[in-house]
């Protein structure tokens, strides 16, 4: 025991110090997590010999050991530090979650029923992953909050995130374990650009080619390439930290194209409780409608559900069985079909029509419950619906409707040939939604007629809605343009939609993407085409097509492309992706509003 004099000294030594020491002891969690993770990723994606693996496995031991003292002493800060008690009890569990997993990782394997999962669990140490994932996450989501401090331009900052995770996805396809027998390094940031871009052009087949962990490493960069990495990250710092400042929600206002500054951390939340949600049910309802004939062992059913239910969420169009979709297990399994189908056009129409959907749906039934249950008067909502949500549903359904019944025409004696009365529906159907960025195939795409191609090129170029995880010109864009041609053929000096002015600044937007995509296709179809003249200029522009609007749909040429020509794929994936206009406002300065104008000089047009 301190004599009193000593004990009060250290007392006010430690309350001097204490915001330095707790910097100190978050900054050596997270340099020592990321260092656990990149040997445990050092550790899957080599082979290792026996006695190196059990050498590991002691290492993850003691290595957790030392985080486990670093946390006794954050916990000790931070219980002299007046932290709420629910972070301290947090704090408290994490502890004994990293000492269960140091104890456990210095048993063999022997020690626990051989073979079983538990003993693999402890003896690859995942039980030591998780917990170094975890403390990775809270430091990451702390260190996220100093990004948005810094006077970064939002556009550029969005931009970077999707580079670097392209690079580092690319770096883990790389790994020994991660491919059957290699992979050149080109096709890895292909498909690692595919995959973050959520596109589904590959120049292998995944099914064949990528071991289990590659394809982990695919499903990882689909999810966080939908979501969008600043969007994820925010989250972990909405979820750990439980707070979030003004500045933060100012950064992350425009990502999220969210109307309110104070609901922006919560719109973000309710983007990912949203996803996960939805990709949860998709799987459940995918792992029923597979027969296990199709596929015998359960946990490839598991793991085959919760694929396809997060690429189809995010539109990626990545299949885990060969030959894709047109599978011979799986292209007569309609409600396979139709789940995907679901999932697609959920995850197509965007989340702030989602969000506005869900207020009507609240709004009408709490309306309906106070007049019939409670006999209360009617009370008057003003409208909850937006024109942007009208816009979307409308243009949606008539490109589905319109394209099924084109599909239908043009492929019944083709393609549709095979299937039945109500195959040639949902096949059709699935014709129609996925070519809007989705990427799955039901067909052999190289029999499709020229018609259907010509016309899954204009589906292409749409492609999805805004604020979804699909790409294209957008729904909202197409539609302005085409509304706007009529305005104007009819002597309209402005626009109006369902009753509301569309500012002149959208319809300016709305071309302005038009024209952006326009030029990129163009040059890259000429740039594939000058790289590769032997494939014929038709299929190479359906790549090209496919590539910006991140839809993964290929007349079977993606693995015949030249270097050139894949480099002009991958940056095109990324252009359709981060989008041109995002990229140029993001490097172009913005200028100030002028309080002057020029006198006004029509321009001959026509």
């Amino acid at each position: 025991m301190l004599p009193p004099t000593l004990s009060k000294r250290f007392q006010d030594r430690l309350q001097e110090h204490r915001p330095q020491l707790l910097s100190r002891a978050d900054a050596t969690l997270f340099y020592l997590s990321l260092a656990g993770l990149l040997i445990f990723v050092y550790d899957l994606g080599f082979a290792q010999a026996a006695a190196a693996e059990q050498a590991f496995s002691v290492f993850y031991g003691g290595y957790t050991l030392v985080l486990v003292v670093v946390l006794v002493l954050r916990l000790f800060l931070l219980n002299r530090a007046g932290v709420p008690r629910g972070w301290v009890m947090v704090e408290f569990g994490l502890i004994l979650l990293a000492a269960c997993g140091a104890f456990l990782s210095f048993f063999p394997e022997q020690f626990f029923y051989h073979s079983t999962v538990l003993g693999r669990f402890v003896d690859r140490g995942f039980l030591v992953l998780g917990v170094l994932l975890y403390i990775f996450l809270i430091e990451l989501s702390r260190r996220s909050l100093t990004i948005y401090r810094l006077r970064y331009n939002p556009a550029l900052l969005f931009i970077g995130s999707f580079v670097l995770l392209i690079l580092l996805g690319a770096g883990l396809l790389l790994l020994p374990r991660a491919t059957v027998q290699g992979i050149p390094p080109l096709d890895a940031l292909l498909i690692s650009t595919s995959a973050v871009c959520v596109t589904g052009l590959a120049t292998v087949d995944p099914a064949t080619y990528f071991t289990t962990f590659g394809k982990t490493v695919i499903l990882m960069l689909i999810q966080l390439g939908g979501l969008g990495i600043m969007t994820f990250t925010s989250f972990l710092t909405l979820f750990f930290q439980r707070s979030s400042s003004f500045q933060n929600q100012l950064f992350m206002q425009g990502l999220v194209n969210e109307e309110s500054i104070g609901n922006t951390m919560r719109t973000i939340g309710s983007i990912v409780g949203i996803t996960f949600l939805v990709e949860f049910i998709g799987a459940g309802l995918i792992y029923a409608s597979i027969s296990p004939a199709a596929v015998p062992h359960l946990s490839d059913r598991m793991g085959l559900a919760v694929f396809h239910s997060v690429s189809a969420f995010c539109n990626a169009g990545f299949s885990t069985l060969p030959g894709g979709l047109y599978n011979s297990g799986f292209r007569f399994n309609y409600p396979f079909q139709l789940v995907i189908i679901a999932l697609i056009v959920v995850g197509g129409i965007g989340f702030p029509i989602i969000f506005n959907l869900y207020r009507y749906l609240r709004e009408r039934s709490l309306s309906r419950w106070r007049q019939l249950v409670r006999r209360e008067r009617y009370v008057y909502v003003p409208r909850i619906i937006s024109v942007n949500t009208k816009l979307v549903l409308l243009t949606t359904a008539i490109l589905l409707v319109g394209g099924t019944v084109l599909y239908g025409v043009f492929e019944y004696n083709n393609t549709l040939r095979e299937h039945s009365g109500f195959g040639k529906l949902v096949t059709a159907l699935f014709g129609s939604v996925t070519p809007r960025t989705a990427g799955f195939n039901t067909v052999d795409m190289a029999q499709l007629s020229t018609p259907i191609v010509l016309i899954y090129l204009l589906l292409m170029w749409i492609g999805a809605s805004p604020g979804s995880t699909g790409g294209g010109i957008k729904t909202t864009t197409f539609a302005l343009a085409f509304l706007n041609i009529a305005s104007i053929a009819r002597g309209k000096e402005r626009l109006d939609v369902f009753g509301r002015h569309v500012p002149s600044k959208s319809v300016q937007q709305a071309f302005a993407v038009m024209m952006l995509s326009a030029l990129v296709i163009g040059v890259a179809t000429l740039s594939v085409a000058y790289f590769n003249p032997d494939i014929p200029i038709v299929k190479v522009a359906f790549e090209v097509f496919s590539a910006y609007s991140t839809t993964g749909l290929s007349l079977n040429v993606t693995s015949e492309l030249a270097a050139g020509s894949k480099l002009v794929i991958i940056i095109t994936m990324f252009l359709g992706r981060v989008g041109t206009f995002t990229l140029i406002a993001g490097v172009v300065s913005k200028v100030n509003d002028l309080n002057h104008r020029y006198p006004p000089e029509n321009i001959i047009i026509t």
